[in-house]
């Protein structure tokens, strides 16, 4: 059977002809944004989550702005530009007409996104009319298009960086689904078909078109009249976003945030498999904790970034070493030098590639083998070709023979075994929920795993639960099961509240944003009726029906420690009353005390006794008032 990698191996939203621009590794987004701003979209109102209508041209501004509040947080280095069509004013390095590239002083148009920025776009709709207009760019009997002109600023924008280093992207938010419905005759068609081999000339050079339509509440965005066309969607594609296009206008943040965040590959590994053959694949990265970002050091004055320098100066003369430092380790009394490449060289483990060892049965790998999250890995057939189907012969392989595989994986100061697991491919009628690839499970060394060691009780009897106690216990457990539960629908409360306040300080804003905890208890679900009564019935049958909450509401056991802290506090109240501390106050013999007699009083008066002696006997004279 003839394979085709492409196929076998492809995401549902790869496009054929830009898949190999698409797989490469990228270090940034580039991401212009297109806003029609035609008199249509500020007429249309749409109901909003606080039952207020909001104009289309409202919505589209939110979607940005949260999505650059986002940004600028999680991928700060990424670029953006945000443009306007079908404009009164116009502002644009190429000075086209209907097209105005909304941006601040001291940035470029195309450049990362700053406090300024957001703050200034953030109050755009104040000024919009005034300074920068809504007007139509497309009327009969013009040979004006503001869609061609504003795909022609957009790819300008988009010529800085490398294809290879860089994701461009532009992401169109408009409601007219017929941008040259009013146009009639050969006007039309010469109209269209330069802005179709636009946007193709944008596809060419690398450049992605995605669209984010804005549909009528009486009719929904038909896609198919024009931009089915310029963004490339035909067949079984068109059909699947058509009823997404609905849905969209409803979660339009949400899927925008979403289209921010593309995979990115971690890493390109040579994969050694046998013989002399390799293969090139890419590792991505799975779900990792969420940290707060590095901080940066800023100088005083002038609020720039301050750079570490280090310098060796030599100790018999003073001067500054130009030559890179040598090291060296004593050896039978003779110290050996070592360069600093030397060094690196003898410290290097591997040289970053993956080498196949051979196979296991999988059930000779155990849960607690999977010490960290794994790295997903696929083909790629940039630097090294066939790779891809010599991947599907060993990943078929693999799944038919039931078995996984171990490699060596190592860095240039890390070496450790791992296993490499096979994914099926998984396809519902939403499409793709698992793509084909392999796991890489790192595994632990024989001296990272400890055995369960055997709890040796006493005598006495363990309690055991009966069978009323397990069936009370199912039953609650069955009234508070949480269906579909995902670690999505929880946020870091603590994260949140650290870019809340970082935001409102950057946007110089009053008010912190209201920050919801979802990790908290759900007291109105547990309050329902049927919850309630499995909670006490399982009170019940644990407690009997003698069980008093308020006997027992707070009860905590005594831990060793507290009750070392208050037998030592009963003591120094015992001792201090021992002494008469007016007349030691009076004529000032505090001082002859040692530290332990003065920590007498401040344990009785519950005062701190962290200091030295002067800072103790301060502290006396301050409580009683000397």
């Amino acid at each position: 059977m003839e394979l085709d990698p492409d196929d076998v191996f492809r995401d549902d939203d790869d496009d054929p002809e830009n898949e190999a621009l698409r797989e490469r590794a990228s270090s940034k987004d580039l991401v212009v944004y297109l806003v029609d701003a035609s008199p249509k979209m500020f007429s249309t109102k749409c109901p909003s989550e606080d039952q207020k209508d909001e104009s289309h041209f409202q919505i589209a501004i939110s979607c940005i702005l949260e999505s650059l509040k986002t940004q600028i947080i999680n991928r700060s280095y990424d670029e953006v530009a945000v443009c306007f069509f079908n404009t009164r004013e116009k502002k644009n390095l190429q000075d086209s007409n209907n097209v105005y590239v909304f941006n601040v002083a001291d940035r470029e148009f195309l450049d990362r996104p700053t406090a300024k920025f957001i703050k200034e776009f953030s109050h755009l709709e104040e000024f919009f009319m005034k300074d920068i207009g809504s007007q139509y760019g497309i009327v009969s009997g013009s040979r004006e298009n503001s869609l061609y002109n504003a795909l022609w600023v957009a790819q300008a924008l988009l010529r800085k960086g490398s294809a290879k280093t860089a994701d461009k992207r532009i992401l169109i938010f408009t409601d007219e689904d017929n941008p040259f419905g009013n146009i009639k005759g050969g006007a039309k068609a010469d109209m269209t078909r330069t802005t179709l081999q636009r946007a193709k000339d944008a596809q060419d050079l690398g450049i992605s078109i995605e669209l984010l339509p804005l549909s009528q509440l009486d009719r929904e965005f038909d896609i198919s009249l024009f931009y089915a066309d310029l963004i490339g969607l035909q067949g079984e594609d068109l059909a699947q976003f058509m009823p997404a296009a609905g849905e969209r206008m409803e979660d339009m943040k949400y899927q925008l945030r979403k289209r921010m965040f593309k995979k990115r590959i971690v890493r390109k590994l040579t994969f050694s498999v046998a013989n002399g053959v390799s293969i090139e694949v890419h590792t991505y990265a799975f779900i990792r904790p969420t940290v707060l970002g590095s901080i940066t050091w800023l100088d005083s004055v002038t609020n720039q970034p301050i750079k570490i320098e280090r310098s060796f100066i030599c100790a018999d003369t003073g001067a500054l070493m130009q030559e890179p430092p040598k090291r060296f380790q004593t050896y039978k009394n003779q110290d050996v030098k070592f360069s600093v490449e030397e060094l690196s060289e003898i410290k290097r483990v591997s040289t970053g590639q993956l080498r196949l060892l051979g196979f296991k049965p999988l059930s000779c790998l155990k849960d607690y083998h999977n010490l960290r999250p794994s790295t997903f890995i696929f083909p790629s057939d940039e630097e090294v070709i066939g790779s891809t189907r010599i991947f599907i012969a060993l990943h078929r392989s693999m799944i038919r023979l039931n078995r996984f595989a171990v490699a060596f994986y190592g860095t240039s100061s890390h070496s450790q075994l791992v296993a490499l697991i096979a994914q099926e491919e998984i396809i519902d009628s939403g499409g793709q929920v698992e793509p084909p690839g392999m796991h890489m499970i790192y595994l632990p060394y024989s001296d990272d795993i400890r055995h369960a060691e055997e709890l040796h009780s006493t005598n006495a009897a363990i309690p055991r639960a009966n069978e009323d106690q397990i069936k009370a216990a199912a039953a609650l457990i069955k009234r508070i099961d949480l269906k579909d539960f995902s670690v999505y629908q929880f946020a870091n409360p603590a994260l949140q509240r650290h870019y809340a306040v970082l935001q409102a300080l950057a946007l110089e804003e009053d008010d912190l944003p209201e920050i919801k905890d979802e990790t908290l208890p759900d007291e109105e679900g547990l309050a329902r009726p049927g919850i309630v009564k499995a909670i006490e019935e399982f009170k019940l049958s644990i407690y009997g029906d003698k069980y008093e909450e308020s006997d027992n509401a707070g009860h905590k056991k005594v831990s060793e420690a507290s009750k070392k802290r208050k037998a030592l506090a009963d003591s120094a109240v015992q001792k201090s009353v021992q002494y008469n501390w007016a007349e030691l106050t009076d004529s000032g013999k505090l001082k002859d005390l040692t530290v332990v007699e003065l920590k007498f009083y401040l344990t009785a008066h519950n005062l701190p006794i962290t200091g030295k002696k002067e800072d103790l006997i301060k502290r006396i004279l301050t409580h009683m008032g000397k």
